[in-house]
């Protein structure tokens, strides 16, 4: 089985293609949360895999609770591996992952991460990518993607292939961690209601649950991951970050492969 947790996408496409070429069950973790499904029945021998997206160098917060609500049972010496998606690079996002495993018991041994193309834009110096290296790197994900297929497949453990960055403690501990407990937040979203078109697309998709009605309405309900979902696939525009985002593109990975 595999828990992800995606928000524009990149993970989501990642995590689709493994499951379909290991022919393994996809489960989403919103979804999960929903019905408060965190116990489950593993099978002989069944694979257990993570895939989540890198949020300020770090898992994100719903991906972290998940894990210290999940219960596995059955466990022996189940094959685990994980892998995070990112724009440049994930500090020790996956070193913080293994740490809330092995409060479960496990670890993942087998991990990578791949380069998606940029979705956070809610600081002055982080945009979307130009349409050309948004191109470059999902083809790259392609290539890569078969290798590490391949190495599921063969059930290869200790295998390591992570895009850490230079200074990957400072990112985290630091950086990092004062992003995800200071910076997550619905606070700044706003809506135009005069461009907004009652679509309702920002509250279906939604992982938390955190917008209701049209014009869209955050809750401040605590959950939000600022995955920035209502944000890019909003299809006229409506919603911003503050102001920052006013001036910046949309990104989200749909189903075919494309970028929009």
């Amino acid at each position: 089985m595999i828990f992800y947790f995606s928000g524009t996408g990149n993970t989501r496409w990642v995590a689709e293609q493994i499951a379909e070429a290991l022919n393994e069950e996809l489960l989403y973790i919103p979804d999960l949360i929903r019905m408060e499904r965190f116990e489950f029945q593993l099978k002989e021998n069944e694979n257990i895999g993570f895939c989540f997206p890198t949020h300020g160098w770090q898992p994100p917060r719903i991906m972290r609770s998940f894990i210290q609500h999940l219960s596995l049972k059955n466990r022996t010496s189940n094959y685990c591996w994980a892998l995070t998606t990112c724009g440049d690079n994930m500090g020790e996002a996956m070193t913080i992952l293994n740490k809330e495993l092995r409060s479960k018991g496990l670890e993942a041994e087998t991990q990578f991460s791949v380069i998606m193309p940029e979705s956070y834009v809610c600081l002055p110096f982080m945009k979307t990518d130009p349409e050309d290296k948004e191109h470059w790197k999902i083809e790259n994900a392609r290539h890569q993607l078969h290798h590490i297929i391949s190495i599921l497949k063969g059930r290869k453990r200790g295998i390591v292939e992570l895009e850490k960055g230079a200074t990957p403690r400072l990112y985290s501990y630091i950086i990092g961690g004062y992003f995800n407990k200071k910076m997550i937040t619905d606070k700044k979203f706003t809506v135009d209601a005069d461009v907004c078109i009652r679509c309702g697309k920002c509250e279906k998709l939604c992982p938390v649950d955190n917008i209701a009605g049209t014009p869209p309405v955050w809750l401040h309900n605590g959950k939000c991951t600022c995955c920035l979902a209502c944000y890019h696939y909003c299809p006229v525009h409506a919603i911003n970050y503050g102001k920052i985002t006013r001036k910046r593109e949309q990104y989200y990975f749909n189903r075919r492969g494309d970028q929009r």
